[in-house]
């Protein structure tokens, strides 16, 4: 079985039985659970949630993007700063990035101003935290591969509406 194959499907639709991945994949229904199970346990596949537009709820939620620059440590660079950012519940993703800042973190929060106070009061004053730059998420157009505004017609790269 290709494992890619098998990662990719389940990655655009972890809903699916496994009856329905076997039959999607040509492969019988036990290759299937083995192999989920073996990717599983090889921290392969590392969970599955469900994409939620928050906009359309009663829920007050706030996203931000939040750049920070900081100074690696000796023994363990880029590693235990990034591991004090992660274990904070409101930090959703912590990525190592090139280009002009070190670490990408993604909040989220009930208000704009309960992230401004977590990220003055406990992302700025971590140890070898050099500089923040606070992005606020003012509309979410497509997550995780899903569009969350079906108000915009999909556009081809030559400006041509594919609906036509």
């Amino acid at each position: 079985m290709a494992m890619e194959q098998l990662l990719e499907v389940l990655q655009k639709e972890a809903k699916l039985s496994t009856a329905q991945l076997a039959a999607m994949l040509g492969e019988k229904e036990e290759d299937v659970i083995k192999a989920i199970a073996r990717y599983e346990k090889a921290g392969i596949i590392k969970g599955y949630h469900t994409l939620i537009n928050w906009e359309n709820t009663d829920a007050h939620r706030a996203t931000a993007l939040i750049e920070l620059r900081v100074s690696p440590k000796k023994d363990t660079g880029f590693d235990e700063i990034a591991g004090r950012v992660m274990n904070f519940s409101e930090v959703e993703s912590v990525y190592l990035m090139s280009g002009g800042y070190d670490l990408a973190v993604t909040v989220t929060g009930k208000t704009m101003s309960d992230i401004a106070m977590f990220v003055a009061r406990r992302l700025a004053t971590i140890d070898g935290v050099l500089s923040t730059a606070t992005h606020f998420v003012l509309t979410k157009y497509k997550d995780g591969g899903v569009v969350f505004h079906s108000d915009y017609e999909e556009i081809d790269e030559r400006g041509s509406n594919l609906c036509d």
